[in-house]
């Protein structure tokens, strides 16, 4: 069940700022321990600015949502760029397009309790992350 949405774009370097307040805003509304808010903070910030170096910019969805045993924060990134064309090598750490360290994708996976992707070339992209408190 969602509690509550937020949806904002994602196109230039100050939304991804914006992204990371309004993420740690709803970690702190649902009791995320300081912790579990740096780390959906930090994969919010991190799957934004991929949002708008490689997919030339997009949309967020930021949402508190409920299960029966549990509340947790879901983050949605999607953009309509060039897509991943070997989503199995992107997830490695250390592979990067952009010169970068290369810890993006990998890295936002294991800072959340749920991720999932989906890219389709010269479509774009969507990351879903989610962070449970507990």
């Amino acid at each position: 069940m969602i509690l509550k949405k937020v949806e904002l774009p994602v196109r230039a370097p100050e939304d991804i700022v914006i992204v990371r307040q309004a993420t740690r805003t709803l970690a702190v509304e649902i009791g995320l321990s300081i912790i579990d808010q740096t780390k959906i903070v930090t994969a919010a910030s991190e799957l934004a600015r991929n949002t708008v170096m490689h997919g030339g910019g997009g949309d967020a969805i930021l949402e508190i949502v409920k299960e029966p045993a549990k509340q947790g924060v879901r983050l949605t990134f999607e953009d309509k760029g060039p897509g991943i064309p070997d989503l199995e090598r992107a997830m490695l750490d250390g592979y990067t397009s952009t010169g970068g360290l290369g810890l993006g994708l990998g890295g936002s996976k294991r800072l959340c309790s749920e991720f999932s992707i989906e890219s389709q070339v010269g479509r774009g992209t969507r990351v879903t992350i989610t962070r449970w408190r507990g």
